[in-house]
């Protein structure tokens, strides 16, 4: 009995939503400064999950019972999950791969949901020369980031989790790491087909810088809300990201010596924190997404030229009893897009696991 009551008594609701409030609070000012290329470790903002990619790559309340969404919000870990284990993959630009594992456990005693993932960025073997050209050897650059996560339901509609993150970069002959805590709450009404979560994602500092310089990790407090209709196969997501900066607009002078930027209107710099995101229940196996992400096409966009479906993205979500396929497709540019494939498996009903 008492190593119950320690245990209910750490995991307190109000000290951890407290810790919460006072984490967010911290870093809406040590991170204030992050904004386009300057922070390190951006792969971190990579989606895991092709359900992520298709909502628009930025998404905290869209719930679909996969263990590859616990990945980015951490609140989203559930009993429901427990055993699931998710592969994903992604193709990216230049030969680019991403390979990511997760998979989520709900333990009875502590009645609390925990969670693993690992994610790793493959930038191939990339040639070595010196100020001349002259090609000396090759190296193969890579970032890779380990997560450990928790969750724990309050009340009947509340859930709330943590996840503590070490990051390491190589690019040889540099390298560096980092430590980074995540921390999310949803709220799920399940009667009304309604959820709402809010995230900050990678608080933390480096532990070892690349040359000696300090760098800011790739910091964002975000917000969301999904409704499903009842009358009607379809689900809505809007999601806010960047709330702790209003103008999001980054302009590199020093590319391509170009300084013609025509400054963004209100209703950009408003809009550039919004992802949109349409779902479709096609019966009871089978789940279409469409989503748009503002800022994504306003920075790939190219000038004086059509721009086609940048910033827009698509996925498939198959669902069978042991078994889920998730797949999706981004726009990057026009004529440039790339595809991610993910598996989830279901360990307790192939082999009795966790029951």
């Amino acid at each position: 009995m008492m190593g119950n009551y320690k245990i209910e008594k750490f995991f307190s609701p109000y000290q951890s939503l407290s810790i919460l409030l006072i984490l967010v609070f911290l870093s809406s000012f040590s991170f204030a400064q992050t904004l386009g290329g300057n922070a390190a470790y951006n792969f971190l903002n990579l989606p895991s999950s092709p359900l992520l990619t298709a909502a628009g790559g930025v998404n905290v309340s869209y719930n679909a019972n996969d263990v590859s969404l616990a990945a980015n919000n951490p609140a989203f870990l559930q009993q429901s999950l427990t055993t699931q284990l998710n592969v994903s993959f992604n193709s990216f630009l230049a030969g680019i791969k991403n390979y990511s594992l997760t998979g989520a456990y709900y333990s009875q005693r502590l009645n609390t949901s925990f969670g693993g993932h690992v994610s790793y960025v493959d930038y191939g073997s990339i040639p070595a020369t010196d100020a001349a050209g002259n090609i000396s050897g090759s190296f193969h650059p890579a970032d890779f980031v380990v997560q450990v996560s928790a969750a724990k339901k309050y009340l009947e509609r509340w859930t709330y989790g943590t996840a503590i993150k070490f990051i390491q970069s190589s690019y040889p002959p540099y390298s560096s790491n980092a430590i980074a805590l995540d921390a999310g709450l949803l709220y799920t009404d399940s009667a009304n087909r309604f959820t709402a979560s809010f995230l900050a994602k990678n608080m933390g500092t480096q532990l070892k810088t690349y040359t000696g310089v300090a760098e800011d990790l790739p910091f964002d407090l975000e917000a969301g809300i999904s409704k499903r209709l009842s009358n009607a196969p379809f689900a809505f997501s809007f999601t806010v990201h960047h709330l702790h900066r209003f103008n999001l607009t980054y302009n590199d002078v020093a590319f391509n010596n170009d300084n013609s930027f025509s400054s963004p209107s209100s209703f950009d710099k408003i809009f550039n924190h919004f992802v949109l995101a349409t779902h479709v229940y096609i019966g009871q196996n089978l789940e279409a997404t469409i989503g748009y992400n503002h800022l994504r096409r306003q920075e790939l966009s190219t000038s004086g030229a059509a721009n086609g479906l940048t910033g827009f993205s698509a996925g498939l979500h198959i669902k069978f009893s042991k078994l889920q396929i998730q797949y999706a497709r981004t726009s990057y540019q026009r004529g440039v897009s790339f595809n991610q494939l993910g598996l989830t498996v279901a360990l307790n009903k192939l082999s009795g696991l966790g029951k």
